[in-house]
């Protein structure tokens, strides 16, 4: 399958890609999580088990264990704080 991952605000600034089509092949989010970690470097550090970060997938914010549908805009990024 293949999604369309967006990357936001220090994830976007460490991974120097604000987004990317990527051929995936697992099911869930976890799955998308772990293939990314897989790339080492910055990829592991950032996105490491203690990390703070969200998934969304279709603009809907879901737990690690969501399956990702073909075609999916699966957006992540840091928590948000606000007033």
């Amino acid at each position: 399958m293949t999604l369309r991952v967006l990357y936001f605000a220090r994830l976007r600034e460490r991974f120097g890609v604000a987004e990317e089509s990527l051929a995936f092949g697992g099911t869930t989010a976890a799955d998308l999580i772990a293939e990314l970690r897989a790339r080492g470097g910055v990829w592991a550090e950032e996105l490491a088990a203690g990390r703070a970060f969200r998934v969304a997938v279709n603009q809907d914010i879901v737990a690690f264990d969501a399956a990702l549908p073909d075609g999916a805009e699966v957006a992540i990024f840091p928590p948000v704080t606000g007033g």
